[in-house]
């Protein structure tokens, strides 16, 4: 079983540590198991939580018997990260574990110099003293999450929620993290990153009525031929004002939008039905199947045939379904690689290429 340990420090903020509590903690996979094993683990016998006193079941040794790491955020920013929880950081880092944080849960991987060259975000409000205080990390302010492989980090508040239903779908696929979505009453995929909760940089843009028809539309059309033209001249735009406010409303250009919706739908598709590669890439509106394959592996980061593999459970029933499911697009989550199932233990130390330039993958946080 995967072996989820969640690093209090004192501070800690309640919903950053209950959140992956509760996603891991809860899910469970289509015979009955548990998908995780969740310990909270501190370096002191006392975590001051503010509301509340917590009182770890671990200590810092479960770091290195966890296949999965997490450090919430903590309140004081400028709170020193004690030298042993950095060393420990460091040799499970070492050991190959995979290590999320989320909202300020950066600073102490930045402490600990994890993510020292790397791409990473923060909350929105903490993004500029992330950057300040650590030159060599490269600060992303505008997404909901980065997938650096080994290294992933989030936004605040929801957007834990967001990386902790990314991790699902790496470890046990789309039906499973659509399986915790449902449990915690929350949409699988959001379009847009951070950048449209950051008032002080980029005030978010007024709900835009022109917006949400075109993407329902877009995504009943998305096996369609679809060019910029086209989609401008259905929301009765010119293309470039329809580029201007898509992005402001979704954190994304329309074309890459629409790019990753078939992706999307793709990945159902290959779960869920018995159908070819070829046919799905018609399915879901590539002109080519090489298109289609670069394009999947670009924003997947493997090959669908390899996906299939990984996420394709013998017996499941298989649906045919006609249209793209809820939340397709709109989402770097979009950029999942399929990583290794539950039952290998330590996530690969090297990003794909697919997760560091384009960091967004985090186009869903909070």
């Amino acid at each position: 079983m995967h072996r989820i340990a969640i690093l209090a420090l004192d501070g800690v903020i309640p919903f950053d540590l209950s959140t992956p509590i509760e996603v891991f903690g809860r899910l469970r996979l289509p015979d009955g198991r548990a998908a995780y094993q969740v310990v909270v683990c501190a370096a002191t016998a006392e975590v001051d939580a503010g509301a509340f006193t917590l009182r770890p079941a671990a200590d810092l040794t479960a770091l290195a018997t966890a296949d999965t790491v997490i450090v919430p955020g903590c309140a004081d920013l400028s709170a020193p990260v004690p030298q042993p929880v950095q060393a420990a950081l460091r040799a499970t880092a070492d050991a190959g574990t995979r290590i999320a944080s989320i909202c300020s849960g950066a600073f102490v991987l930045a402490a600990a110099g994890l993510l020292d060259g790397r791409p990473a975000t923060t909350h929105w409000r903490a993004a500029a003293d992330l950057a300040a205080r650590y030159p060599a990390v490269r600060v992303h302010p505008d997404v909901l999450y980065v997938d650096d492989g080994q290294i992933l980090t989030s936004a605040g508040a929801a957007a834990g929620l967001d990386l902790c239903l990314h991790l699902v779908r790496r470890d046990h696929g789309s039906a499973a993290a659509a399986d915790a979505a449902r449990l915690s009453v929350m949409p699988l995929e959001r379009s847009g990153g951070q950048a449209q909760f950051i008032p002080a940089q980029a005030p978010p843009a007024p709900p835009e009525p022109a917006i949400e028809p075109l993407l329902n539309w877009l995504r009943e059309q998305a096996a369609e031929p679809m060019t910029l033209a086209r989609i401008a001249d259905r929301a009765g735009m010119s293309p470039r004002t329809l580029h201007r406010r898509f992005r402001e409303h979704t954190g994304v250009p329309p074309l890459r939008w629409l790019q990753e919706a078939r992706i999307r739908q793709a990945q159902h598709l290959l779960e869920a039905t018995d159908d070819g590669v070829e046919q799905i890439s018609r399915r879901v509106g590539f002109g080519s199947p090489t298109a289609f394959r670069e394009s999947f592996k670009r924003i997947v980061g493997t090959s669908p045939y390899a996906y299939r593999g990984a996420f394709r459970r013998p017996g499941d029933e298989r649906s045919q379904p006609t249209g793209a499911r809820r939340q397709l697009g709109g989402s770097s989550d979009g950029r999942r690689r399929a990583a290794r199932s539950s039952t290998q233990p330590k996530a690969s130390t090297t990003p794909t290429s697919s997760t560091v330039p384009t960091p967004r993958m985090a186009a869903l946080p909070a």
